[in-house]
């Protein structure tokens, strides 16, 4: 009976913290929208140059209204999903391939620590020359950015893997096709769902510094437009959509995490 109502009590604390947790961040969200509507309404800043909460609302109405919002949503979160999805699976595989072969990562090791150092984003104007400009380009933008990094994350996990255990199965006559199967992969999976939350914002990265570079349409071509004719409202509507979709991308990450673990356990 003592038990059940320490667990009792530990449970409410536990949703005690949660929802402390939640009233700070909604206060820090409230406080820092109503500073920067009153600063822009007073003139302490340039409404100018840094618009206002008002003025982001009202345009993301207007531009909801005549479907511009979602035509631009829909390009941009398409190509996001797309190039998130095959750097992860890309970055996956030679991990893989390099955990397969040890030989085969010794020779690569060096490559992949230079094309790690080396900035993904400067790749986009030549991405564009081999590929086109356009959606493929785009989305290898997203894509790339993110597929070294998942590779030696996901490889290191790999090879983390207790060699004690792994004999103890190759002693029963598992080939390393059920080693990597039954033991190597399933044990590094909170390792991947760490490199999938990273690779969320490394997507969005890639897509948008595309869509800046040959874009007609989407989150990075509005951001462009608005500075090319002093909109700022529309560069800042736009910088927040890409702060929300980016949210909801993570948290169905999360999701997916808390349902792994539950899966395992």
């Amino acid at each position: 009976m003592h038990l059940e109502k320490l667990h009792e009590n530990y449970l409410a604390g536990l949703k005690r913290e949660k929802m402390t947790v939640r009233i700070y961040q909604a206060l820090i969200f409230a406080v820092f929208f109503t500073l920067w509507e009153t600063s822009s309404r007073f003139s302490w800043i340039d409404p100018l140059i840094f618009s206002a909460p008002s003025k982001i609302w009202a345009l993301f109405l207007d531009k909801w209204q005549d479907g511009t919002l979602l035509s631009n949503a829909s390009v941009t979160i398409f190509e996001t999903v797309l190039g998130f999805i095959l750097g992860t699976l890309a970055g996956t595989l030679l991990a893989a391939m390099l955990w397969w072969s040890p030989r085969l990562s010794k020779i690569l090791d060096p490559y992949l620590v230079i094309l790690n150092a080396m900035p993904k984003v400067a790749l986009g104007p030549i991405l564009i020359v081999a590929i086109g400009p356009g959606f493929f380009s785009i989305v290898a933008m997203g894509a790339i950015i993110s597929v070294i990094i998942t590779t030696i994350v996901v490889y290191t996990a790999f090879k983390g893997m207790d060699p004690g255990y792994l004999k103890v199965l190759q002693s029963f006559g598992a080939t390393r096709f059920q080693l990597f199967r039954e033991a190597v992969l399933p044990s590094s999976f909170p390792v991947i769902i760490s490199t999938l939350k990273v690779n969320v914002g490394l997507s969005w990265v890639g897509v948008i510094v595309g869509e800046f570079l040959v874009s007609s349409k989407g989150f990075g071509y509005m951001i462009i437009y608005g500075f090319q004719v002093f909109n700022f409202t529309l560069v800042f509507l736009s910088l927040i959509l890409i702060a929300i979709f980016a949210t909801i991308m993570y948290q169905l990450v999360d999701w997916l995490e808390k349902k792994l673990i539950k899966q395992t356990d």
